[in-house]
């Protein structure tokens, strides 16, 4: 069993090389087999789904466009996301961090050499420089060190070349987050159906040392755009924990706690070795209680109850649902926990990530079709999750609702029969 990633030019930080490897490389035996979202015609999909639609007008799990729609495109851009929202996505995730002057733009992490055409453009090459992450050294191009002007040149790329496609690498702008709720808001009023963005503060703390805090900046653009109610289609996402609380001050939109680790040891428990055993905010306080804690304090009755006090919903890596166990040498799914229950009873929402489609990334169990997994935890009674694929969840979920005869027989014969008013199709408890 192999769990190093293997490499890959474009991902040249340690934190970027961890965060793409968070699916982590499993040995299976690949069945050939077609898969179902291709099967199932998305537009059709997409509007019966739309069709089950509850509180807010939304679905029941959220599908979260994870990045856009970065199977397809690359990351972070108006056409990955515009994507998304085509494949049925029902949020977009824009992750966030700052540029020289201020302004909050969507990249996944602050170095950008894995994202972006930056280390090609010979104009920049001077940029380039050793900066610390959240305590770890990583060489690059850092936003921060970047106008909004000269963001405004760069291309995105797809930082997963060797396994996804790369053709339109270098053709799409690096987006403002004022554009993506823009680009949402347009999306919304075009399909008639609500469509939400799932903004994450990326190392609050790192921004806050350089001088160019994410909480004020975020706050202001949600106020704009009138965005700023607790029933506005926005969930604002962090690993730290200081900066929700911070936030819950600052602003009624939902916060969610992501809850992180760095891998699975092979007896099935977590591994909680740096930089990701921790929020980072945690590290720097010199609080002895917090440093004494891991992320895995967060999943703990105690972790639950103090995450409700300033938080609506907990995100955790969707290893602490189902994870694996290795068993005479061949890693072996376990039975799953039950965080979700717990959660929902501290009255918390429970969204994970990062489900994808590519069969190496898949437990054995799933037998190489990944709607087998989004139907594993959409029947453990998770709220949303994530996704590189919005196509292949919505196709899920769909499949999912159709175990209501309710839902099944309105999905084919749609609300209005006859002379009866319009109705909605039932929603799937």
């Amino acid at each position: 069993m192999d769990f190093q990633p293997k490499s890959d030019s474009n991902v040249a930080s340690r934190t970027g090389a961890r965060r793409w490897w968070k699916t982590r490389c499993r040995p299976i035996r690949i069945l050939p087999r077609v898969a179902i979202a291709v099967l199932l015609v998305i537009g059709s999909i997409v509007m019966a789904d739309d069709e089950s639609r509850g509180e807010n007008n939304l679905p029941r799990p959220l599908v979260i466009g994870h990045r856009g729609a970065a199977g397809y495109l690359p990351d972070h851009t108006l056409e990955g996301y515009a994507l998304a929202i085509e494949l049925g996505a029902d949020f977009i995730e824009p992750d966030l961090v700052s540029t020289k002057d201020g302004h909050l733009i969507a990249r996944h992490e602050p170095n950008m050499i894995a994202t972006t055409d930056v280390s090609m453009r010979p104009e920049f090459a001077n940029r380039k420089r050793f900066g610390t992450v959240d305590g770890f050294p990583e060489e690059g191009f850092f936003a921060s060190d970047f106008t909004l002007a000269e963001i405004k040149k760069l291309r995105a790329i797809q930082p997963l070349g060797g396994e996804r496609p790369t053709d339109f690498d270098g053709t799409f702008q690096i987006p403002t987050f004022e554009e993506v709720i823009g680009l949402a808001k347009r999306k919304a009023k075009e399909k008639g159906r609500t469509i939400g963005v799932y903004p994450e503060t990326k190392h609050s703390t790192y921004h806050k040392q350089l001088g160019l805090p994410l909480e004020a900046r975020l706050v202001k653009i949600l106020r704009a755009e009138d965005w700023d109610h607790y029933d506005s289609p926005v969930f604002i996402q962090s690993f730290e924990q200081s900066n929700l609380k911070e936030l819950r001050k600052m602003t009624r939109n939902k916060l969610v706690q992501l809850v992180d680790a760095n891998d699975v040891n092979p007896d099935g428990t977590i591994d909680f070795t740096a930089p990701f055993d921790r929020p980072y905010d945690w590290t720097v306080s010199g609080n002895p209680t917090l440093l004494a804690r891991t992320f895995g304090f967060f999943t703990t009755d105690a972790g639950l109850k103090e995450i409700k006090s300033y938080a609506d919903g907990i995100g955790p890596w969707k290893v602490y649902v189902v994870r694996t166990k290795v068993i005479g040498g061949t890693p072996v799914m376990q039975p799953p926990t039950d965080l979700i229950e717990r959660a929902h009873k501290a009255g918390l929402l429970f969204h994970t990530w990062t489900f994808r489609n590519e069969q190496r990334r898949l437990l054995a169990e799933y037998k190489g079709n990944p709607v087998e997994e989004y139907l594993q935890f959409y029947e453990l009674g998770v709220d949303g999750l994530f996704s590189d694929f919005a196509d292949t969840a919505v196709a899920a979920r769909v499949l999912f609702n159709l175990n209501d005869p309710a839902f099944a027989r309105c999905f084919v014969e749609g609300p209005n029969r006859g002379s009866e008013k319009k109705r909605d199709c039932p929603e799937r408890d």
